[in-house]
């Protein structure tokens, strides 16, 4: 069915303003000879963002050769700006960034890990949304999107926590919560636009998928749980499509321990964050000075062989291993990316995955994908989330 006029405009708008935020410094007739617009179309679209306060012109650009000078175009220097907060087993994190992703502010506050107690935590997340918002109020730079991203399956209508092991939590209405404790959070759904509540493990894959270029990808991360994602590449970005995995509670040793889920023998309970910590004599660690700073600690001990660390890892290695097998026969992924602390630490399961692979006469069944380290750490979650909201508002960006 084709799209109507004004759709088509629309359309048009967000693909000229997305080619401003990746390619700064290009001009009118760059942008239509990449779009495949008239530079009579482009010029005209350029002209409402303008207006719109999303794009400025910037310098003029003398040719080598012959010609005419050229301006370019840059995102607009107080252009709306897009608000990220993060709530895991040791911080809440508020991010400020610009439509090209290009960080503000950030605040990123300690909320102690008292478990079973949301409202708690639920504060000071409001204090970190607050405090970077009013930081984007002092520069007059509005807000036009605003997500919470949690370490959590999320669901439902309206959209909840549906259970959080890390915080001890059942269901919770995070958002509504937010709305009570969050002056940032009520003005901006007061002004009629919504907040979103997003689980980690999908937007951090879409960022990864990213980062390494397209291709089918396989994600696991590890850091207070493990959680992951298969990201299946469309013809476009809006057509990507990304399932979440909890991989984590693939039952992976027969008759093994049973696991908060209900199931025996998950991948958690063997090669969890909070299990190896325990198996590793760094628990106090992790009850003193938080999970992130005890994973350091364990990651820097198996790299350097020291025990009781390393010969832990290897056996949590092994099923990492195992897991990405099982589900690698199923997707065929171009690439696995780990995240969370066992990115530090891919070459190990990279080893350990290879030498698992189903052959005949020695030669591999099917391709074997490599596994990687995440390249974006700790913010894989942001940027995956950023780049969402950047989407979504490509969609319609006279409505920013």
């Amino acid at each position: 069915m084709p799209l109507a006029t004004p759709d088509v405009r629309r359309h048009n708008l967000g693909l000229v303003l997305g080619r401003v935020l990746e390619g700064a410094g290009e001009a009118r007739a760059d942008i239509a000879a990449a779009t495949g617009l008239s530079r009579g179309s482009v010029t005209s679209l350029v002209a409402e963002l303008i207006d719109a306060g999303l794009v400025e012109e910037s310098d003029v650009v003398a040719p080598a050769g012959m010609g005419r000078p050229r301006t370019t175009l840059v995102p607009a220097a107080s252009a709306p700006c897009v608000l990220v907060a993060l709530l895991d087993a040791d911080h809440a994190t508020a991010v400020a960034a610009t439509l090209a992703g290009d960080e503000l502010a950030r605040v990123s506050l300690r909320h102690g890990r008292p478990m079973g107690d949301p409202d708690a935590i639920v504060r000071v997340l409001a204090e970190a949304v607050d405090a970077v918002a009013a930081r984007m109020d002092a520069v007059a730079r509005r807000i036009a999107d605003v997500c919470v991203v949690v370490w959590a399956p999320v669901g439902g209508s309206p959209v909840r926590v549906l259970a959080d092991t890390d915080l001890d939590w059942g269901e919770v209405d995070l958002l509504g919560l937010l709305r009570e404790r969050s002056a940032a959070v009520a003005a901006f759904e007061g002004a009629d636009r919504a907040v979103r509540l997003l689980t980690d493990a999908k937007v951090a894959a879409l960022a990864e998928h990213g980062a390494i270029g397209g291709g089918a990808l396989l994600y696991l991360k590890a850091d207070s749980g493990i959680g992951g994602a298969v990201v299946l590449p469309g013809v476009e970005e809006s057509g990507t499509r990304v399932l979440a995995a909890a991989l984590g509670h693939l039952p992976v040793v027969p008759d093994g321990e049973r696991c908060a889920c209900g199931q025996h023998g998950c991948l958690v309970t063997v090669a969890g964050p909070d299990v190896l910590l325990s198996r590793s004599g760094l628990g106090p660690l992790a009850a003193e000075e938080g999970l992130t700073v005890a994973l350091e600690e364990f990651v820097s001990r198996v790299r350097a062989g020291a025990e009781p660390c390393a010969s832990v890892w290897r056996e949590a290695a092994r099923e990492i291993a195992r897991t990405l097998q099982i589900v690698a026969l199923t997707v065929a992924p171009d690439v696995i990316v780990l995240g969370g602390f066992v990115a530090a630490l891919a070459e190990d399961v990279d080893a350990v995955f290879r030498t698992i692979q189903p052959r005949i006469a020695q030669a591999p069944v099917l391709p074997v994908a490599p596994v990687l380290g995440s390249s974006l750490g700790a913010d894989a979650a942001l940027r995956g989330a950023q780049r969402a909201a950047r989407t979504r508002l490509l969609a319609d960006p006279l409505a920013i």
